[in-house]
């Protein structure tokens, strides 16, 4: 990735934390504290006017070498 999209990434990120302080809290709480493997994580979406739809996901193994890789690139 070039500099310059790194910065505009980091920009609009900086934004996203401005925008939504406690779901950056909530992120962080768990993915950058460490998560075990076998971990659920859920999630919902409400769309206005639409029903709400749900998923899940368990955690890996790979998933936390993912999440370690990306708590590494943090600035």
């Amino acid at each position: 990735m070039n500099p310059q999209a790194m910065m505009q990434m980091a920009a609009a990120f900086g934004t996203f934390k401005n925008n939504h302080p406690k779901f950056i809290s909530f992120m962080e709480r768990f993915f950058m504290s460490g998560m075990s493997e076998g971990t659920v994580i859920e999630i919902s979406v409400t769309r206005p006017g639409e029903e709400t739809v749900t998923t899940n996901m368990k955690v890996l193994q790979s998933d936390i070498d993912l999440f370690n890789s990306l708590k590494d690139m943090k600035p």
